[in-house]
């Protein structure tokens, strides 16, 4: 069965995982874990104020890249806070019953 993409973001908590095990050097991700969980979720809820901003405009294009940087730092707090995105999706799951 071909990868669907939303396969993607599993990959790409993997790859957040890797970063946090391994902290290479100017690795924008392992510095976001250095600076700590209060930091992450700093940074989670300045993109969130960022989506929002976007949201009220129509540029698409600027819209689609503040919600990708919002998807991206919430899979670095999941994973800061040792949580799987897998997870938020059986909580999505079960809230559809």
């Amino acid at each position: 069965m071909p990868e669907k993409n939303i396969d993607f973001l599993i990959i790409l908590q993997d790859l957040i995982d890797n970063r946090r095990k391994e902290m290479p050097e100017n690795s924008y991700t392992a510095g976001l874990f250095q600076q700590g969980i209060n930091k992450i979720a700093q940074k989670l809820g300045e993109e969130a104020v960022e989506l929002i901003i976007e949201a009220k405009d129509n540029n698409n294009e600027l819209f689609l890249n503040e919600s990708a940087d919002l998807i991206y730092h919430l899979l670095v707090l999941l994973t800061a806070k040792g949580n799987r995105i897998e997870e938020v999706v059986e909580v999505l799951k079960g809230r559809h019953k």
